[in-house]
């Protein structure tokens, strides 16, 4: 079924089911939510693919794996897996529960968006904000556009590598995700309503919208000397957290009560920044939320409905709304269970292209069709290459690709003697240097990156073109032959 298609049958459902006519429901939307309990239907009832469904289980399951999966479409499960009732750390999902707290203080005039650090009071340790991060405001701190570059609490050690130089960019002039924009905007919150953070969401959110498991002890304070402000990390079940995703999905409507104002939801989940610029991902980011899905980057991905946002936490936690399909999404990690012996060891993120297979197979099940190609090997058209064959077709080749990535676009140059330049831009300046060879049935190239490591694909041949496939099975280069 097209994206057209699907959405005048949500049209015609809405009609069928007799949902009653709101002139704020957004249009597509269903007026219909979860009791006490979720209520479900099956896969079949509700026209999805049960067999694309259970593709979706096991993958989630093989890359994270998952600790709960929920679709809810319609207001009804249509598929659950994992404990759903768990409570895990959401980890930055924290931000846009924040978010929806600001919004009603906003709405209530507690909150200026326009008030600066320097009205409000807002300072940190030594060396404390400039004068002209002083004059950053709250609105920049939503967009994550502060340009105030203080060290800041719970941070991973790429937010840290990222952050830039102090006043290096003025308040308003440029996006970094920013954790003390989202950590200030705590201690804005707070000092600005009199109420804790956790309190307010058990009390402004949790309770209106019938949240099963959530209470106030499951937020704490994460506090340290890097910064005054600190994160305030918070537990939820995936079953919960689908509550409070349908709440925007309904523009913050439940059940005839406005809980959080919709312009809000509106104005919060546009895109107003280009998120990492730099890598043209393709994807925004508006107030705490995530907008869209990245595009491709040298293969292709998934192509999400527009409108499509998300809450997006640290080692797999998902939020998706997709008002297009009145469909949410949450996929959930349970980062307390330990990956292995070490005390210090992370639980691997999925790689966009993971979570990417993971989207496009509940959308196929949906029946969306305009949600880009299958990219796994197992459906790849063309000659899957054999050693030799490999060896025969790479020796001396020049293989181009990206030209719509950022200072692409680029070529591989493989040479004879197992050495490859990879050249970028119009001039084709080298930008990367290493090796290759044949390993098995697969290519395998190490670059000259400090601590690269050897990474090995599979090749398949569709005339001009060589796709490489990783070990997950995932197209990952899709290149041409110069």
């Amino acid at each position: 079924m097209r994206r057209t298609d699907l959405f005048a049958a949500v049209l015609l459902l809405g009609c069928a089911a007799g949902a009653p006519a709101d002139a704020q429901s957004p249009p597509g939307i269903l007026e219909r939510y979860p009791g006490a309990a979720f209520e479900t239907t099956t896969p079949e009832a509700a026209g999805w693919s049960a067999e694309k469904l259970a593709e979706a289980k096991s993958w989630s399951q093989q890359i994270a794996p998952s600790a709960a999966v929920m679709i809810v479409q319609h207001g009804l499960v249509v598929a659950q897996w994992g404990d759903v009732a768990i409570k895990t750390n959401l980890h930055s999902i924290r931000k846009s529960l924040l978010g929806a707290l600001i919004g009603i203080a906003v709405d209530e005039h507690k909150i200026d968006l326009h008030a600066t650090m320097d009205s409000l009071g807002i300072n940190d340790n030594a060396p404390g904000l400039t004068p002209t991060e002083k004059t950053a405001t709250v609105g920049d701190l939503l967009k994550a556009r502060s340009g105030v570059y203080h060290a800041a609490l719970y941070e991973t050690p790429d937010m840290a590598r990222r952050r830039p130089a102090r006043g290096s960019h003025a308040p308003g002039t440029f996006w970094y995700y920013n954790n003390w924009d989202f950590n200030a905007l705590g201690t804005i919150y707070e000092h600005a309503t009199g109420e804790r953070i956790f309190t307010a969401l058990q009390d402004r959110i949790a309770k209106p919208v019938g949240m099963q498991d959530y209470q106030p002890g499951d937020g704490e304070y994460f506090r340290g000397t890097a910064s005054e402000h600190p994160a305030y990390p918070i537990r939820m079940s995936a079953r919960d957290l689908a509550r409070f995703a349908l709440l925007y999905l309904h523009e913050g409507r439940w059940n005839g009560r406005q809980i959080v104002p919709s312009a809000w939801v509106r104005e919060s989940t546009q895109s107003w920044s280009q998120a990492f610029p730099e890598l043209e991902s393709g994807l925004g980011y508006g107030y705490l939320w995530w907008i869209g899905f990245p595009s491709n980057n040298g293969a292709p991905l998934v192509n999400v409905p527009p409108g499509t946002f998300a809450a997006i936490g640290a080692e797999g936690q998902y939020a998706f709304v997709i008002p297009a399909y009145d469909l949410v999404i949450v996929h959930g990690i349970n980062s307390d269970v330990p990956v292995g012996p070490g005390p210090d060891q992370r639980r691997p993120e999925p790689t966009v292209q993971q979570l990417a297979r993971l989207l496009w197979l509940v959308l196929s099940a949906a029946g969306d069709h305009d949600v880009g190609p299958d990219v796994s090997l197992a459906h790849a058209s063309g000659d899957r290459l054999a050693g030799e064959e490999i060896r025969a077709r790479l020796a001396g080749a020049n293989l181009s690709l990206g030209e719509m990535l950022s200072g692409g676009p680029y070529t591989w140059q493989l040479r004879a003697d197992g050495t490859v330049s990879v050249r970028a831009g119009a001039e084709q300046r080298e930008t990367i240097s290493g090796s290759w060879r044949v390993g098995g049935d697969r290519y395998c190239r190490t670059l000259n990156l400090p601590n690269a490591r050897e990474a090995c694909f599979s090749v398949v041949a569709r005339g001009s073109r060589l796709q490489f496939f990783d070990a997950d099975g995932l197209m990952r280069f899709d290149t041409s032959l110069q």
